[in-house]
């Protein structure tokens, strides 16, 4: 397999949120370890992003839980694994400041990197968050692709115009992309409407909720799945694991 530059990784990641049409979001599946990566990248997905809760409970830890230098060797094996760009989600960058947080990130492959607002189930200072944004922004350079995590939905009282603010603040320090987990689907057209430059949404893989297509269709720009495809291979592996005794 042939070694695609890491600076035409991150441009060609970069030019896959352009020009998005309604309907065809970009969609990234989130493999957990460097098998699953290569039936992604085998499946023709252009671009991966890693799910910290699907990294978290392959290495035996719970979400939340894995130690930052587990994470990161996970990350490298999943980049090495494939020649198309991985973004990592790094949860909220592990207490490193921003230079390190970049130094090892670019160490490990990735091309882009998830950085959530809350902590502990609580959302951060919207002012002290976009700050740090800022320094990630300006260590990195264009060397990686910044998407921000809004929580508004997950740990907030769930008002659009609160995760409109915050992705403003995101977005004017640096954030290339802004992700409000969890955002019902009836409120994707109004922060489209009121959020500047690519929106992620999660798809969920219950059966109930909308999918890509129609995710992208409300608005979103590209659309990920947390740990639901971790999550969803798990459920497979056991019911094989159950037959076995049959």
């Amino acid at each position: 397999m042939s070694r695609i530059p890491a600076r035409d990784k991150v441009e060609t990641f970069r030019a896959l949120h352009r020009g998005r049409v309604p309907g065809d979001p970009l969609v990234l599946p989130g493999p957990w370890d460097a098998a699953s990566a290569r039936v992604f990248a085998a499946a023709g997905f252009p671009a991966l992003a890693t799910p910290s809760a699907g990294v978290a409970a392959a290495l035996g830890y719970e979400d939340g839980a894995t130690p930052a230098d587990e994470m990161f060797a996970a990350v490298a094996r999943i980049t090495r694994a494939v020649d198309v760009p991985v973004s990592a989600d790094v949860e909220g960058g592990y207490g490193l400041d921003p230079k390190e947080l970049v130094e090892r990130l670019l160490e490990a492959g990735a091309v882009g990197c998830n950085l959530e607002d809350s902590a502990g189930g609580v959302l951060k200072d919207r002012h002290e968050h976009a700050e740090f944004l800022a320094g990630v922004r300006a260590a990195a350079a264009d060397r990686l692709f910044v998407n921000a995590r809004v929580d508004v939905f997950l740990h907030g009282d769930g008002d659009p115009e609160r995760a409109i603010e915050r992705a403003a603040s995101y977005v004017a320090a640096g954030a290339d992309c802004v992700y409000p987990i969890l955002a019902p689907a009836a409120v994707l057209p109004l922060l489209r409407a009121g959020i500047q430059g690519p929106l992620n949404a999660l798809a969920l893989l219950d059966g109930d909720g909308p999918s890509p297509a129609a995710l992208g269709g409300l608005g979103a720009t590209r659309v990920t799945f947390g740990p639901g495809l971790q999550r969803r291979a798990a459920a497979a592996l056991r019911e094989i694991a159950e037959g076995l005794t049959r």
